[in-house]
């Protein structure tokens, strides 16, 4: 069992940063995949960006590509996602997950693939 913990999350202007971390405990961390997926109220949950166990290989979804930053510290046993030139259109509540098993790049994006997932963080952004 994988417990998972998000923090940073909170209300900033467009065009401003947060740097979001996800603390794992329970089961060995570091040979899994980590994630971060978003969810509005009304829609599924959305892939943001992901991060192989050895943290050489990172997926992003296009939207925001170039503006976040995906990255993991295994000693640490946690997942960070550094979010610059924040939009308004990237207000969600943001979920950090963990896939044990191994990802293909075709299901690194699909949420059914993970198995554990934490509580969420807002990010809100203001206009």
């Amino acid at each position: 069992q994988v417990q998972l913990l998000e923090s940073g999350g909170g209300l900033v202007q467009a065009g401003g940063s947060l740097r979001l971390s996800c603390a794992a405990s329970g089961r060995t961390f570091s040979r899994y995949v980590m994630g971060w997926f978003r969810q509005t109220p009304g829609k599924e949950r959305d892939f943001v960006a992901a991060i192989t166990w050895s943290g050489c290989t990172t997926y992003y979804a296009n939207s925001v590509k170039g503006r976040f930053t995906i990255a993991r510290d295994n000693a640490e046993n946690t997942v960070y996602l550094r979010m610059n030139s924040l939009k308004p259109e990237d207000t969600a509540v943001y979920y950090c997950a963990v896939a044990n098993r191994v990802l293909t790049a075709g299901l690194i994006t699909r949420a059914n693939n993970y198995d554990y997932w934490g509580q969420g963080t807002q990010v809100t952004v203001s206009s």
